[in-house]
């Protein structure tokens, strides 16, 4: 790969056909990682260190953590962040390589539908993320988890346990779905720019 494509590439991942996309770029790629990177190990950053349970001893601390967090919040939300791209990056991979430009896409009927693709997969994969935080993480952090430790130990069936700024948590939790929700909004309202800026092109001709 030249790296004339490489740089078709770049621009076509900065500035979108339309200007929905760039702002939904603008959004995704400052606040939304920002927010993530710098705020999200604020909150999470040191978790499982101030996670205990009663009796505090390492092994049922560590166990129950296991427990309460199958996976932790910032992988979950990276993870999330990283697949949302993928459609996107694809669709803009393919226009490097065929040196299409941006303006063409929404001019060729076979570029838009292949746009209109891309951008339908993101809004699923939106939707699967949030499905899965609510599965994963619910809507609130309560103060206290009952863990059932009994695997580990006999002489423990239900341990409780403490979990640290729980209320710093759920307003994470909350500012994170929020963000899921605007991203699908804006997902639609760019499906419906194209499908405007499309009519407004066939009535030109």
């Amino acid at each position: 790969m030249s790296l004339n494509y490489i740089k078709n590439f770049y621009e076509g991942c900065l500035r979108p056909p339309t200007v929905i996309g760039q702002f939904h770029t603008l959004f995704f790629g400052s606040v939304r990682m920002f927010f993530l990177g710098v705020l999200g190990f604020a909150v999470y950053g040191n978790e499982a260190l101030h996670f205990s349970c009663d009796p505090d001893r390492r092994e049922i601390n560590l166990y129950c953590y296991n427990q309460f967090r199958p996976i932790t919040p910032q992988v979950f939300w990276a993870l999330q962040l990283v697949t949302v791209l993928v459609p996107g990056a694809v669709f803009h991979l393919y226009a490097a390589c065929k040196n299409i430009d941006q303006e063409e896409i929404l001019e060729r009927p076979i570029y838009t539908v292949f746009y209109i693709i891309s951008v339908l997969l993101r809004i699923i994969l939106e939707v699967i993320a949030f499905w899965l935080q609510s599965h994963l993480f619910g809507f609130q952090v309560h103060p206290l988890y009952k863990c059932d430790a009994s695997a580990l130990e006999k002489a423990f069936n239900v341990t409780k346990c403490m979990v640290p700024e729980h209320f710093e948590k759920t307003i994470f939790l909350s500012a994170m779905y929020t963000f899921t929700v605007i991203t699908i909004l804006l997902c639609v309202a760019e499906i419906f720019e194209i499908l405007c800026r499309r009519l407004g092109y066939l009535s030109n001709q």
